[in-house]
């Protein structure tokens, strides 16, 4: 489902002021050292963030039944996201994209996709625990690794534990990964 000239003004209209408020959000965020990671590598377009897009909403779309049904609608009929399944314990919407084909890992709407799409995994390193997906080629690099590492080693912690908690923590970057920065 290729997106026509109205749908494309719409999601370029919505991610225009998205972006705005983001990266107002953000600037704040980062000067209150609020970003805990740096992200490095590039996209090795796999395709398993495209495959089940899956959008966090705060507790006003999650419980009040109108916000909740316009969201739904917004990714539906402008995004062309279609929704397969909820987390409630995380307040998630897991959603199928109908511009995605899973045999070519390819986006058919791919210059007007919506801001979430563009702004992965990027958004993550905002988080308090970032999960990329196995088969991601980006790396997350905890800024504070090096006292991290040192405070472990410090506390007695050493050989293996220590490389399970550096990998766990992202206190070190993966050889493989690394290799090809």
């Amino acid at each position: 489902m290729r997106d026509g000239p109205i749908r494309t003004f719409l999601k370029w209209f919505a991610r225009s002021v998205k972006s705005f408020d983001l990266s107002v959000t953000r600037a704040l965020l980062v000067r209150h050292g609020e970003q805990r990671y740096r992200l490095s590598g590039s996209c090795n377009s796999c395709g398993k963030c495209c495959e089940t897009p899956t959008i966090p909403v705060g507790r006003a779309v999650w419980f009040v039944r109108t916000l909740r049904a316009i969201f739904l609608w917004w990714q539906r009929v402008v995004n062309g996201f279609e929704l397969i399944d909820t987390d409630p314990r995380f307040k998630l919407f897991i959603f199928k994209c109908t511009h995605f084909d899973p045999v070519t890992k390819q986006c058919d709407s791919y210059e007007s996709r919506p801001l979430m799409c563009r702004d992965y995994p990027y958004n993550l390193t905002f988080q308090a625990v970032p999960s990329l997906f196995p088969e991601c080629s980006y790396v997350m690099h905890d800024k504070k690794a090096e006292g991290l590492r040192a405070a472990l080693k410090k506390a007695g912690v050493e050989g293996e534990k220590l490389a399970e908690l550096e990998k766990k923590l992202f206190l070190t970057k993966d050889p493989e990964r690394a290799r090809d920065e």
